[in-house]
């Protein structure tokens, strides 16, 4: 199938690998018009369930994706619009605490306008119980993916959709809090699209229709299937070398441009991995991978992992929400350090560079799961050591790491350009001194 899904059973079709297992409700239709009264609103429901045999605004029931089992929790749009009302929020009440007494994941299909006006606040307030099934779910530390259908609004995207662990969409969804008919008269429509929420951080990928079923089993073999135990470092890549003979040599080593980076030790380490994207809070560094791999015996290990950039605020957010992520699902995390430092901008300022990497600093230290790092490359002060596990750092021949970087450290010194070189090597910053200073455990082999 390769339409995009219209239905709740369509979208349910789409995803699963053949028999859903609905789950049962034995709740009616509204009593009279409602708990306002409002005048039709029996008559409106009567024909919603005429018009698509459904007998609420979603369907809810277990299935298998990729051979996982999962609760499914699948919007009806055409049922007055996929709104929320309260037979809506028993349902999704209902498979979250089927999902936590049988452990299983959570796959959410959103295709809403929001709240059901016919019912008022009593409908709004289904966004609270949802958004408390969710993070109840979440403290179970089972996994939650939404996949954004056509349109995800109003609270449906503000609780069951930005509330997910991974978020994923289908191609020109429109995904916005505010609806169409509700938003100023002059507003861009293109910001109010899945593109755009995953330009700004707050989806992690664009999936189109025929690739959504390999999708969602790829993210649900990851998230189910934890590796045991702290992670082994990855082994060095590139030539052998013998180890830098001064702090500059390392430094030159660290900086040169075919040096391995990131992503080629990702690929060598992982035979599978799926990237989550953003900070959910606006913004998006490509400087930072986020993301789970699956490594040869076949068990997941989460990772975050900087590209040799200077790391922005919305880089540090994005790893400290895969470290929290990670470890409420108990999957183990390797963190890759390769940084000049953070970003040290005006922009990167206004944007919280201090908390963002005082939040990473936070999960990494109070993560329960086990955390290793390996420095690959630059080591440049705090924007390093934040992503970088307490007592279990490993460095490749050819890195370094520095309190501050020499050339910094000079002009704070008052010397001349020329040299940094020699401060470099007062530094001790080469991979065996750092060993010598019980900075890191080991150098890592080829």
């Amino acid at each position: 199938m390769s339409d995009d899904p219209t239905t709740a059973r369509e979208a349910i079709a789409l995803v699963t690998d053949g028999d859903f297992d609905e789950l049962p409700f034995a709740g009616g239709p509204p009593a009279g018009d409602g708990p306002l009264g409002w005048p039709g609103y029996s008559a409106a429901h009567a024909r919603a369930r005429a018009r698509t045999g459904e007998s609420e605004s979603v369907v809810c029931g277990t299935g298998l994706i990729g051979g996982v089992e999962v609760v499914l929790i699948s919007f009806e749009f055409r049922f007055l619009g996929g709104s929320l009302g309260e037979g809506t929020g028993a349902r999704a009440a209902a498979a979250h605490a089927l999902a936590r007494a049988r452990r299983l994941p959570v796959v959410v299909l959103p295709a809403t306008g929001g709240s059901r006006m016919h019912e008022g606040m009593r409908a709004l307030l289904q966004l609270q119980l949802l958004a408390g099934e969710s993070a109840r779910t979440r403290a179970a530390g089972l996994p939650q993916i939404a996949v954004l259908r056509d349109p995800t609004t109003g609270g449906g995207w503000a609780t069951l959709g930005a509330g997910s662990d991974v978020v994923l969409a289908l191609p020109g969804a429109q995904v916005a809090f505010a609806g169409s008919r509700v938003r100023p008269p002059d507003a861009d429509p293109a910001a109010y699209t899945a593109e755009a929420q995953l330009a700004h951080g707050h989806v992690d990928a664009i999936v189109p229709p025929e690739a959504l079923r390999d999708t969602l089993g790829r993210w649900l073999s990851l998230l189910t299937r934890p590796a045991e135990g702290p992670v082994a470092p990855p082994r060095a890549l590139g030539t052998p070398s013998p180890p830098a003979a001064s702090g500059r040599e390392a430094v030159a080593r660290a900086r040169h441009p075919d040096r391995p980076r990131a992503a080629a030790y990702l690929d060598a380490h992982f035979t599978l991995r799926a990237g989550i994207s953003g900070d959910r809070a606006g913004g998006v560094d490509p400087g930072m991978l986020c993301g789970f791999g699956r490594l040869p015996d076949g068990r997941t290990v989460a990772y975050a992992a900087q590209c040799g950039t200077a790391t922005a605020p919305s880089g540090f957010r994005t790893a400290a929400r895969l470290v929290r992520l990670a470890d409420r699902l108990g999957i183990p995390v390797l963190t890759l350090v390769d940084t000049p430092g953070a970003a040290n901008g005006p922009e990167a300022e206004r944007a919280g560079a201090g908390p963002a990497i005082a939040d990473l600093f936070a999960a990494v230290a109070t993560a329960r799961v086990p955390v290793t790092s390996l420095l690959i490359g630059e080591g440049g002060s705090g924007g390093a050591l934040a992503l970088a596990a307490p007592g279990n750092l490993w460095a490749t021949p050819d890195s370094y790491f520095s309190v501050i970087a020499p050339e910094a450290a000079a002009a704070i010194l008052k010397r001349p350009p020329e040299e940094s070189g020699t401060t470099a090597d007062q530094l001790r910053l080469r991979p065996d001194d750092l060993v010598g200073l019980g900075v890191v455990r080991g150098v890592v082999a080829p």
